[in-house]
């Protein structure tokens, strides 16, 4: 019988902790997350291998959007939420048992597309900011035209694909749009969710793999995708203009290229709004699960320290497969050691 390539992952992953990994913790317990859809593909594949190999431990978490899973992790409905967008000041301030953030994972923000006789498409730093503006507006733009020689372009008009929700995706590429162009920075700006331009023709959706669908199921649609949901749903992606002047192809090269630059700040909270590089992928970024500092149940903690030590080191195993860049082996250091925070 054959298996894919995630199932296959998964038993091998499975077979390494069973062999050695983390150490089992009897007894039965339910531990509820909820949160951003960028990691889901691989946190999912997480939480059921561990699950798997610890009896009685189930492992729940719900892609909601980043946006929702603060909202959760606030309201004390979950036992550990997950954000592309950092907690901030004002939210962590409303959580008295303190918060422990922990990037845990690395991914690129692509820009999916969906033309027909266009398997490669370019977009200098100046034009995709104004697409997304609503100022180019058709593929045959000479912007577009231009940067993109020997390609004919369609007369077709541009959809831009956005979020529906709170989004931590949204953050992230709001933010890089604000470092590259200064009429996004003063116009909608950075957020989880912002006032998009009207002059746009815009369609909404749910997460990222609604994003996703939506582009397939659009002509002349683009959006902006983690890039392993445009991996898993075969989309093609942008070569995007990166600080240095260089059209990067996304991959887990060019991430780890632009990840070089970033230091991880006792908070945990960094941001590479436009990594320096030649080689780098211009919108990369951590994203980060959500943890009380003190947990009324001392096993619940026992647990979830033992599940980050699981996803730091045998997890991150799985990130290549899955369109994911993993940790840095310092950043791995830093994390694990801030774990210990979580009682």
């Amino acid at each position: 019988m054959k298996c894919s390539p995630l199932v296959r992952t998964a038993i091998i992953v499975l077979a390494l902790t069973l062999a050695g990994g983390s150490t089992a913790i009897a007894g039965s317990l339910r531990i509820t997350g909820s949160g951003a859809s960028f990691p889901f593909p691989i946190y999912s594949t997480w939480f059921k291998i561990y699950s798997r190999a610890h009896k009685g431990v189930i492992i729940d978490y719900q892609s909601k959007g980043s946006g929702a899973g603060i909202r959760d992790f606030i309201n004390h409905t979950v036992d550990f939420a997950a954000s592309d967008a950092a907690m901030n000041d004002s939210e962590i301030a409303q959580v008295k048992e303190g918060v422990q953030l922990l990037p845990m994972i690395a991914g690129e923000i692509v820009l999916s597309y969906n033309l027909e006789g266009v398997p490669e498409l370019r977009l200098p730093r100046e034009v995709y900011p104004a697409i997304f503006l609503g100022k180019i507006t058709r593929w045959n733009d000479p912007a577009i035209v231009k940067a993109n020689p020997g390609v004919t372009m369609p007369d077709l008009p541009i959809t831009v694909v956005r979020r529906a929700d709170s989004s931590g995706t949204t953050f992230v590429f709001t933010t890089h749009l604000s470092a590259i162009s200064p009429a996004w920075k003063n116009g909608p700006g950075i957020g989880k969710t912002v006032n998009w331009p009207s002059s746009s023709r815009l369609v909404a959706a749910p997460k990222n793999d609604g994003v996703a669908a939506t582009i397939r199921q659009t002509p002349g649609a683009i959006g902006y995708i983690e890039y392993g949901f445009a991996k898993m749903a075969k989309l093609p992606m942008v070569l995007l203009q990166n600080r240095a002047g260089r059209y990067i192809r996304p991959s887990i090269k060019s991430g780890q290229a632009a990840l070089a630059h970033a230091r991880i700040p006792a908070d945990m909270r960094v941001w590479l709004p436009d990594p320096e590089g030649d080689d780098s992928y211009p919108i990369v970024t951590y994203t980060w699960m959500l943890f009380y500092k003190n947990y009324k149940d001392e096993r619940k903690a026992e647990i979830l320290r033992d599940l980050v030590r699981f996803c730091l080191h045998d997890g991150q195993k799985l990130a290549d497969r899955l369109g994911y860049i993993p940790l840095p082996a310092n950043v791995v250091k830093v994390v694990e050691k801030a774990s210990q925070n979580i009682h």
